[in-house]
């Protein structure tokens, strides 16, 4: 195989949602796999919907997905001449021509091809005007469309999809479509393949919703003298309702930078959105980069369309697991899993952004920190979930949990009295340690005839706040003698 080189072209209508993600992500790794090129693209030619914002939005979105590119960003609109001097080309080897239909005559045309139940593309009615013909309307100043001319062949035209497998079409099919806007901006169809054959693309992996142009863009590589490069039409992510996703649609909940908000890591989101849509023979879930990578080809994508649940039906869920559940079951096997030193960067973000940090956290208490964040990483789905359920940790404004109070404290009312008692025998410990801890409170429930389990989940409620956690002892170790004392005493002043 001759060298691989793929692009992304995203436009810059808005932020990078995970469909055009996903999309960057199998370019990405294919390139990857086979020691290619990825090549970033703005496709910036719809100059009344592109934004600056938009551009800093996705290139700030794939820097954050980890998804170097190798060339660009090239602009296309910086290639428009080009794009030009190509239409005039094709028209000058009578591979295009100029069409003078107006709009309204085109519309009276489709509703009469309806009414007859015949094709409804456009009829040729000045694929072959005379020079003088054209002459004379340029002469009367009517605007006109630049049409590619469909070769009159008999048969098919097709390609070899890499996903799908042969693609075909009947030439009697395809209309004369538009290369040039009136205005005389060329269109994308065109401005495509020229960019693709300037930058020697080999391969493009796109989606499904593509494929109305590839039959289209191999005419023009045709007629341009270029071999087409080989195609690979993704399926679809859909919503849970079976809808395209989409940034009209469904707003902010499909672009990247929410998942990032939510307390996503950025290789969790890579890992899940390779997921839709492709997979390995033994349906493996969890890859590392290098992993990945390895394991990546486009015999591997489905030909099925993928969903995306999130936002579940059930409103109870809704509140905890704001999108789909895998994406979250990905996202809390990486809190767990990665380097602790690499996890507490993430978290430095999350107590920064809460006004949480302790610059002791990154000095002489920097093993306490690393150590704490390890402890309690195992229930957690989000880095907000540091901020959120690990909040008491580093901070003493927390919220109790609502279930946890009434389960743990309204239940057991003499807690009011055994808990602040607890806390002055805790006070009398010479060193803080899970042995020494675990003994007084045993002894202390032994002593009381109280069972263990009742003052434990006592204590965990008033120093943490949550329902369940990890080990208490390494709970009361982690946030410490002092803090533990007072928020176990804090319980007679709570109603």
């Amino acid at each position: 195989m001759s060298e691989v080189i793929v692009r992304f072209p995203p436009s810059p209508t808005g932020y990078l949602h995970i469909g055009g993600a996903r999309t960057a992500i199998f370019n990405w790794l294919y390139a990857k796999k086979h020691n290619g090129k990825f090549i970033l693209r703005i496709e910036d030619t719809d100059v009344e919907r592109s934004t600056k914002e938009s551009v800093e939005g996705i290139l700030d979105g794939l820097k954050w997905l980890g998804l170097d590119w190798d060339e660009g960003p090239y602009f296309q609109s910086d290639f428009q001449e080009e794009h030009i001097e190509t239409a005039k080309r094709l028209l000058n080897e009578g591979k295009a021509y100029k069409c003078f239909c107006t709009k309204e005559e085109l519309e009276r045309k489709r509703k009469q091809a309806l009414q007859e139940k015949r094709s409804i593309g456009y009829d040729g009615t000045c694929r072959n005007l005379t020079e003088a013909e054209i002459r004379e309307k340029e002469a009367m100043g009517l605007p006109y469309v630049i049409r590619f001319k469909v070769p009159k062949r008999s048969g098919r035209i097709g390609y070899d999809d890499q996903v799908l497998g042969r693609i075909e079409k009947d030439y009697s099919e395809i209309e004369d479509f538009v290369i040039v806007r009136s205005n005389g901006r060329p269109l994308y169809l065109l401005c495509n393949v020229v960019d693709d054959i300037r930058d020697g693309i080999t391969h493009i992996i796109r989606g499904q919703d593509h494929m109305a142009n590839t039959i289209r863009q191999i005419l023009i590589y045709e007629a341009l003298g270029k071999q087409p490069p080989v195609f690979a039409h993704m399926p679809l992510t859909l919503d849970p309702k079976k809808r395209k996703i989409s940034k009209r649609t469904h707003g902010e909940v499909v672009s990247v930078q929410f998942y990032r908000e939510k307390g996503f890591l950025p290789w969790a989101l890579v890992n899940f959105l390779v997921l839709l849509g492709w997979h390995t023979p033994d349906n493996r879930e969890i890859f590392s980069r290098e992993e990945l990578i390895e394991a990546f080809s486009l015999e591997g994508i489905s030909k099925a369309n993928s969903v995306f649940n999130f936002n579940p039906e059930d409103k109870e869920k809704q509140k905890k697991f704001f999108t789909d559940p895998k994406a979250l079951s990905i996202n809390a096997h990486y809190l767990r899993t990665i380097p602790v030193e690499e996890l507490a960067e993430y978290v430095e973000r999350e107590l920064r952004n809460e006004g949480l940090w302790d610059e002791s956290y990154a000095g002489d208490r920097r093993e306490w920190f690393l150590g704490t964040i390890d402890l309690i990483r195992s229930r957690f789905h989000t880095l907000k979930d540091f901020v959120g359920a690990g909040r008491a940790y580093f901070s003493d404004e927390f919220e109790i949990d609502e279930k946890a109070w009434k389960k743990n404290i309204v239940k057991h009312p003499e807690l009011k009295e055994l808990l602040p008692e607890l806390a002055q025998k805790l006070k009398t410990l010479e060193q803080w340690t899970l042995e020494s801890t675990e003994e007084v409170v045993r002894d202390f429930c032994e002593s009381k005839g109280v069972k263990p389990g009742i003052i434990i989940n006592g204590i965990r409620t008033l120093i943490t706040g949550q329902l369940k956690g990890p080990g208490i002892f390494d709970c009361m170790v982690a946030i410490g003698k002092d803090k533990v004392i007072e928020r176990l005493e804090s319980i007679e002043n709570i109603n």
